[in-house]
């Protein structure tokens, strides 16, 4: 762009907009009625999810494979075949996180916890989270505490 161009697309107000145009929205301004992209979930989140489908039946153990390191596999193992999230009824709900959240230990090392509830019926999950030299989380250990009536 020369001086003389660029002299013609600076108005008396400081805008820098090309001559002619008439649109007062900015570069990368979010139009009305558009979704802004959304932030990717914490790892926490994501495993409490993961987690929740494999204890709830939905999923089978061998999911868990490549995302889980240590005892972590082993304790699926032994908690799975009783789906433990499992809804019970015919008409119960699928299970849903009620709220997540994680604490970091150091860094690459998070211990997480979820409360999870089925219709009234709310279960406590705890977990750990460990970041490999990849930098993929992986479940490093897996609890569920007991029945709590809300």
């Amino acid at each position: 762009m020369n001086a003389a161009t660029n002299a013609a697309a600076t108005t008396n107000s400081g805008s820098t907009r090309p001559a002619g145009r008439r649109d007062q929205r900015r570069p990368g301004a979010v139009r009305p009625g558009t979704v802004r992209p959304r932030r990717p979930l914490p790892p926490h989140a994501v495993f409490a999810e993961r987690l929740l489908a494999v204890l709830s039946g939905e999923r089978p153990v061998h999911w868990m494979l490549g995302q889980t390191i240590g005892e972590a596999y082993e304790q699926l193992v032994h908690l799975a075949p009783t789906a433990p999230l499992r809804p019970h009824g015919a008409h119960a709900a699928r299970p849903v996180i009620r709220r997540c959240g994680g604490f970091p230990l150091r860094p690459g090392v998070v211990e997480a916890f979820a409360s999870i509830a089925t219709g009234e019926r709310v279960r406590a999950m705890a977990f750990r989270l460990e970041q490999g030299p990849d930098r993929k989380w992986r479940c490093a250990a897996v609890e569920l505490g007991g029945d709590r009536i809300t």
